[in-house]
């Protein structure tokens, strides 16, 4: 809903609780201070964020197993924060790992966390400048998240996003264009004139339409 205020404190106060009742250690505890890292970032608080993922990471990885899916989801929310830093080459190395372990447990390209993992690749080798690289990563997990999750799923409008963003670093405009014109109008339809989401789509259809 994009309320991240509400969900941050919510975030805490599941924390401050599992953390009481269950330890520090705990897969639950573990799984609050995931959900706690991901409000943070999603409110630009990028070092606080970070700080929490390392500690989801570094809990996952002696409570559970380096592959083990929550691990692996681990990876790739601290690769995704590291991204929103600057810090490509750490990220490129956290998602490159998320993407091999889901490929060594799952075949199916379509699995959700295989798609999320390329995708949040395609975005640091967009930052990187590695446009064609970037734009076929996100043609893939787009046209795969149309098919299995239809046109309007958030995750498909995102999709479309960053497949507007890379269009548009490379001077494709009139692509770019349609991209950005389609996501700000699902999210609309979707999430509403408010969602933080929306308010995006509005920018970079805005800073396009600028270029």
């Amino acid at each position: 809903m994009g309320n991240y205020y509400a969900a941050k404190e919510i975030g805490r106060g599941a924390l401050e609780a599992r953390e009481a009742t269950l330890g520090a250690e705990h897969p639950d505890t573990l799984s609050s201070i995931s959900n706690l890292g991901l409000v943070l970032s999603s409110q630009g608080k990028y070092e606080e964020a970070e700080a929490m993922h390392r500690r989801d990471l570094e809990g996952s990885e002696k409570v559970l197993r380096p592959e083990h899916p929550d691990t692996l989801t681990s990876i790739g929310n601290l690769g995704l924060v590291l991204g929103r830093q600057g810090k490509y080459k750490e990220a490129k190395a956290m998602h490159q790992r998320a993407l091999e372990g889901y490929k060594k447990k799952v075949l199916r390209l379509e699995y959700p966390d295989i798609l999320t993992s390329i995708s949040n690749l395609g975005s640091v080798l967009s930052r990187q400048g590695k446009y064609k690289e970037a734009e076929a990563m996100h043609w893939q997990v787009l046209e795969t998240r149309e098919k299995m999750l239809g046109r309007e799923h958030p995750h498909t409008l995102t999709s479309i996003s960053k497949l507007g963003s890379v269009l548009e670093s490379q001077g494709k405009y009139e692509e770019a264009k349609a991209m950005h014109r389609r996501a700000l109008k699902g999210y609309k339809k979707v999430l509403g004139l408010k969602h933080p989401h929306t308010l995006t789509s509005v920018y970079c259809l805005a800073h396009l339409l600028h270029q």
